[in-house]
């Protein structure tokens, strides 16, 4: 089963009825084998939906005007088999809305050299039908990816579903409805962000909430919902003696169930995915939701501290994106560094609210105090992040656009223990290294929270910006900080040109 199944991508393919109704059959017959290919490799995490041959104006805007209105078509593949006039391409290309991948293939995928004749020519001339194909799109100026090679390569497979899990992306931040509970962390920037710039750009609509609607919602929870919550944390986690069944502090674990039960009720009825709160502002919590949100971002929701609605959004997206993927994603926040000489690291974690989908091994689940709330000990779930290669990613609103950073990442084990640190963490080595990379970050104004995924990768986010129309800026192994310099620079003419005087 396929991990995102409900959603598909179109495969059209594309002629012209000169070459005859043989050629066209031909075309069909091929097209719905190379579909129906893709379509059963694991590696692609929707349906591909073979959408048959298009010859016309007529015919291609028709099927591009469906992809629009249909909710489960992610985006659109399109190969053309032979020779497709373009020019019958610009009436639908201009009405579509829908992400587009160009796939350069061909049928076959080595010559038969002592057959080849002209019929042979005209049947397989996608060398010929792409390249009339690409210079319409980029004269209409459409964003799009090309992927080139054998339909059946596995280098080929791997970026077409890279892409389809950045046009699933993208297709959920066209309907993603953030509830903010309280408001922005006081006088914080970074977090701050134009709200109604978000949904005409991305299509994220964040909806305001006081804390105390939150609050009633965990008031009129059920205390069977609770005992059944309590029940799964005894099963799930290794709860210190203070949570167990008859610890001094197993009333403050269901207090923690009810603000997760409530919480978890007040988005669902809300058809909310992702959500926001601020410890500045609890209203009638007795503590600052902690286990609640680990266990709902694992459950795909997003999540952003102190009001951070840009990440909570692209918590979601990443958990979208990532469907199926071994590893997890999670809000994260770069706390503190080791300046180690040749070996310079970050320790990030937050307050409480780390997802448990990129833990090593099982959590355990404390109590400890929190400084800041003035409210009870919170519970959390405690544990280090696994090793291995991951990014961190960001979006960032500069005013005049948004931005999207990416850090490449290698996370890895902490030397010594961390017996005094009560909340989830991880650690890494940024590339190119820590001084470069923390500069560049700085320089492109890269905010403090993040999304640390170990699913996701940086083609699939340069897949996700591309689609969404938003500048990337990645840092990894190849940044040197002039050239970063200068490619900063070059975007915001870039960008600024692009948007028109």
């Amino acid at each position: 089963m396929k991990p995102l199944a409900e959603l598909e991508v179109w495969f059209v393919a594309g002629t012209q009825e000169l070459y005859g109704g043989a050629v066209i059959t031909a075309v069909e017959t091929h097209a719905r084998e190379v579909a129906g290919a893709l379509d059963g490799a694991d590696e692609v995490p929707v349906r591909v939906r073979d959408r048959g041959v298009v010859l016309s104006p007529e015919s291609i805007r028709r099927v591009c005007l469906e992809a629009n209105a249909d909710d489960s078509c992610v985006g659109l593949v399109i190969w053309m088999h032979t020779f497709s006039p373009a020019k019958m391409w610009i009436a639908g290309l201009s009405a579509l809305r829908k992400p587009i991948l160009h796939l350069h293939t061909q049928f076959n995928r080595e010559l038969p050299w002592s057959e080849i004749d002209m019929d042979f020519m005209n049947l397989n001339q996608s060398a010929h039908g792409d390249r009339e194909l690409g210079f319409m799109q980029t004269r209409m100026g459409m964003r799009r990816k090309t992927v080139v090679g054998h339909w059946s390569d596995p280098s080929v497979v791997r970026r077409l579903a890279a892409w389809t899990r950045a046009a699933c992306g993208w297709h959920e931040l066209q309907r993603l409805s953030v509830a903010r509970f309280g408001d922005n962390m006081r006088q914080v920037a970074v977090t701050e962000g134009d709200k109604v710039e978000a949904q005409l750009r991305l299509g994220v609509a964040v909806n305001g909430y006081g804390s105390t609607e939150l609050a009633q919602a965990v008031a009129e929870t059920a205390d069977s919902d609770v005992d059944a919550l309590v029940q799964e944390y005894d099963e799930q986690y290794d709860l210190v003696p203070a949570l167990r069944a008859g610890g001094e502090r197993r009333d403050a674990l269901r207090d923690a169930a009810r603000i997760e039960a409530g919480l978890r009720s007040f988005l669902d009825a809300g058809g909310f995915k992702a959500f926001t709160d601020t410890f500045e502002d609890l209203a009638g919590l007795r503590q600052l939701p902690g286990i609640g949100v680990q266990r709902l971002m694992a459950d795909g929701y997003g999540f952003g501290g102190e009001g951070d609605w840009k990440t909570a959004a692209l918590v979601r997206a990443a958990k979208v994106m990532s469907a199926g993927l071994d590893g997890g994603s999670s809000f994260m926040e770069d706390y503190t560094y080791d300046f180690a000489p040749n070996d310079g690291r970050v320790l990030g974690a937050h307050m409480l609210e780390v997802c448990p989908s990129i833990a090593d091994g099982r959590p355990s689940c404390e109590i400890h105090p929190l400084s800041i709330g003035g409210r009870d000990d919170p519970v959390r779930l405690v544990f280090t992040a696994r090793s291995g290669p991951a990014v961190n990613v960001a979006l960032v609103d500069l005013g005049d656009r948004f931005r999207l950073l990416l850090n490449e990442v290698e996370l890895v084990q902490p030397t010594e223990a961390l017996p005094k640190l009560p909340v989830a963490r991880a650690l890494w080595r940024p590339k190119p290294d820590l001084s470069t990379s923390a500069e560049a970050w700085l320089l492109a104004g890269g905010p403090h929270h993040t999304v640390l995924s170990d699913q996701l990768d940086s083609e699939i986010v340069a897949d996700f910006a591309d689609i969404a129309g938003v500048e990337l800026v990645a840092i990894d192994a190849d940044t040197r900080m002039r050239d970063f310099t200068r490619e900063l620079r070059w975007n915001q003419a870039y960008y600024r040109l692009a948007e028109g005087l």
